[in-house]
């Protein structure tokens, strides 16, 4: 059935990202988009808004 491969996610307004210092290298950081199951891109190119 179809209510077996749904499963839970995340839309545009349900994440609150505030401002504030983060011990994150943008090095450590990735903006992989993944297009297909066998296909990544490395740029971020899909926007959320």
């Amino acid at each position: 059935m179809l209510k077996d491969r749904i499963e839970e996610s995340y839309t545009f307004d349900d994440v609150l990202l505030l401002p504030g210092h983060s011990k994150v290298l943008p090095s450590e950081v990735s903006v992989k988009s993944r297009i297909t199951q066998t296909l990544d891109c490395n740029i971020p190119f899909l926007s959320a808004a």
